[in-house]
């Protein structure tokens, strides 16, 4: 072969196997190919997010390379970190262990394949890797080794199969109580340069925190939207409708997401007109690919119209039809097609909203304006985006799904800084970070909640979304006053927004209100009558601080039939099981969210409760306490 016609290039390589994979195939065929192909699923998720490529993935092994050996470091840990979570799902003889080796080196490549030296070393690294733990190269280590704040252990040098030089490899920390030499001549030298630090600087560092405390943490003032603390807030009494997911009747599979985001938006256009009543997204989107009858959908959710419609696309046209059609009779009440450069995608979906509102004989005063989500979006790859970190909230109990909406959410920005609901989203996913237990900085990620929150006001207050957010910004930080007046505002501005009587109820819960949140709770389920777990759940908190016990572990049973391991209603059910005298129940229940999160200990917990009355949180880990939860 002349050595010309070769592709050589520079590569990070991430090689990966299961320890003991021949074991685990002799235990449970079935059941090793069925999560070996789960967690390759995991894999090949987060090498994506680190600008990685998975080449190959043969058996138990999978091959990655990437441009930047520090991606490849944080996505080999990262990597580590969520199959350990995984794993724990899992009895501990089916749980499936990967080593990791990065090896920065050159390559050959020829198609999508890759081989040489390069790989070659990578796979010989891993194998000296622990189960769950990484290895890595000398090469690498040269470049990593002052950019990441890991710990390193030098294992000595290796001989490597074909190649001339032993190998250096460093054993990466995964404990960050055992971390390396490296670790600790970092700690070190930076105690040191702190004993030295001068009166004055000491004095700067806190005007500068202070700055920055004013500009990341400071929430703006709240403007007083309810003076008669008037608290009934009725839904809007006029025609009820629900819009149905659009048909996608083109051959090209991305357009289901142009699909959603017309069919969704134009539920957002509507839920703004007064007197409307608009079912909420997650009912109406329940019923995608199903064929029922429109009798029956409008007896399901309660409604008197359906608008439903289809597009299609030839070139750069798209073709919308749209039906009106009375949920009793099934008769359709209006239709229309529309013809739209793809480019004026956004354009079309206020006018769909004001013709619908016509055939319904609504009248819209002069002003009236429909706010839409998608405002200053021109571009169809950021409105992709926006789509993409929107169906992610709906998975928002999947570590997976918060990464991959805040990465959306962070690209969308980049493409264009003025668009609100990036910003909206980008302080929604790092206070879900938060409570999932996903940032491990989250004083960090309250800040970027927080600087988001203040962006995406800064573009407009009538949105609504925004409102809920700080409404939550706020009772993180103990406020409860000011969590209520802004979850109230939410819904002055959209009657609609079941997310907004959700978060009211989760307010007053925790402001000690709880019968009057659960009140608030059941309007955002009547909104929204097919709701997503995070509803029932606000509702089954409701019922435990109310004491109305029976009520509220049908409520918690209810979430976890949808989710097992929702940790946070295993917690509530365990407290309840106490609380109404069923010691056995609670007992069960406790060991059930040590499954789900073995290291759970009271003490960490108690610190992410926003109770305002003391007596309300002493309650609640009290029960917790008896039920055999570990402090």
């Amino acid at each position: 072969m002349d050595p010309k016609s070769i592709t050589r290039k520079l590569r990070a390589i991430l090689s990966a196997d299961v320890q003991g994979y021949s074991r685990l195939m002799g235990d449970d065929e079935i059941a090793t190919v069925e999560t070996i192909t789960e967690y390759r699923e995991i894999f090949t998720s987060l090498v994506n997010q680190w600008k990685g490529r998975v080449v190959d993935s043969p058996g138990d092994n999978i091959l990655s390379e990437f441009a930047s050996v520090v991606d490849a470091v944080q996505c080999a840990v990262e990597i580590q970190k969520v199959l350990k979570a995984k794993n724990h799902e899992l009895p501990e003889n089916r749980r499936m262990i990967f080593r990791n080796g990065v090896n920065l080196g050159d390559v050959i490549q020829e198609g999508d394949r890759i081989y040489g030296d390069g790989v070659n070393i990578a796979a010989r690294i891993e194998s000296l890797a622990d189960g769950g733990g990484i290895c890595i190269s000398g090469t690498a280590y040269d470049q990593v080794e002052n950019k990441l704040d890991l710990g390193y252990d030098f294992l000595g040098e290796h001989s490597v199969k074909n190649i001339a030089k032993p190998v250096r490899v460093y054993k990466v920390s995964m404990d960050p109580d055992s971390a390396g030499d490296a670790l600790l001549r970092k700690k070190k030298k930076r105690a040191m340069r702190w004993v030295w630090v001068s009166a004055s600087t000491i004095l700067v560092l806190m005007v500068l925190m202070a700055g920055l405390y004013w500009r990341y943490f400071y929430l703006p003032a709240v403007e007083n939207v309810d003076p008669e603390n008037n608290l009934s807030f009725d839904l809007p009494k006029g025609p009820s409708i629900a819009v149905l997911p659009f048909d996608n009747m083109s051959e090209d599979p991305k357009l289901g997401s142009v699909c959603d985001g017309i069919a969704e938006n134009i539920i957002y256009a509507l839920s703004h007109v007064q007197g409307l009543f608009v079912v909420a997204r997650n009912s109406s989107f329940s019923f995608k690919g199903k064929a029922i009858k429109v009798q029956e959908i409008g007896k399901e959710l309660d409604v008197e119209y359906l608008i439903e419609g289809s597009i299609q696309k030839f070139d750069e046209l798209l073709r919308i039809t749209v039906q009106l059609i009375e949920t009793k009779s099934g008769n359709h009440v209006w239709s229309r097609v529309f013809d739209r450069k793809l480019f004026n995608l956004f354009k079309m979906q206020d006018e769909i909203a004001i013709q619908v509102c016509e055939a319904m004989q609504l009248h819209i005063t002069e002003g009236e304006t429909f706010r839409n989500r998608y405002d200053g979006i021109k571009d169809v790859k950021i409105a992709m985006k926006i789509m993409k970190a929107i169906e992610l909230f709906r998975h928002q109990n999947n570590h997976d799904a918060i990464a991959l909406g805040l990465r959306e959410a962070e690209d969308a920005i980049k493409l264009n800084p003025n668009i609100q609901v990036a910003y909206t989203l980008l302080g929604v996913y790092n206070l879900m970070a938060i409570e999932q237990g996903v940032c491990e900085q989250p004083i960090i990620c309250f800040a970027k909640a927080t600087e988001a929150a203040k962006k995406a006001l800064s573009f407009g207050k009538e949105n609504s979304d925004v409102h809920v957010l700080l409404a939550y910004l706020f009772l993180m930080r103990g406020n409860h006053e000011n969590s209520i007046k802004e979850a109230k505002k939410a819904i002055l501005i959209n009657p609609n927004n079941a997310d907004a009587y959700s978060a009211l109820g989760v307010m007053l819960i925790f402001s000690g209100q709880p019968d009057r949140a659960v009140l608030f709770i059941k309007k955002a389920i009547r909104i929204d009558p097919i709701p997503p777990t995070m509803y029932l759940f606000h509702l089954g908190m409701a019922y435990f601080d109310s004491k109305q016990y029976g009520k509220a572990i049908d409520m918690l049973k209810e979430v976890l039939n949808q989710n097992p391991n929702h940790r946070a209603a295993l917690l509530r059910l365990a407290a309840t099981y106490n609380l109404s005298g069923d010691a056995e129940k609670a007992k069960q229940a406790a060991l059930e969210v040590l499954k789900v999160d073995p290291n759970f200990r009271l003490s960490g917990f108690v610190s992410k409760l926003a109770y305002k009355n003391q007596a309300d949180l002493d309650r609640y880990i009290d029960a917790l306490r008896k039920a055999g939860l570990p402090e």
